[in-house]
């Protein structure tokens, strides 16, 4: 048995282009790609703690 079911657009719902799979056309492919780019997408992760000697946020590792 086949799960054969047309495939749509994940932002907009239209169905799916074969050329810009699995979004509907270039529109929406340019969107999601909007969405990775001003991080729109995250993932939360625990808090940071800014008095953490490991992590240093101000510079670029140089010592003091």
């Amino acid at each position: 048995m086949s799960n054969a079911r047309p495939e749509s657009c994940p932002l907009c719902g239209k169905p799916a282009s074969p050329a810009h799979k699995p979004f509907c056309g270039q529109g929406c492919r340019d969107r999601d790609l909007l969405q990775w780019l001003g991080e729109g997408y995250r993932i939360p992760g625990p808090p940071v703690d800014p008095d953490d000697p490991a992590i240093r946020l101000d510079s670029a590792g140089d010592a003091d």
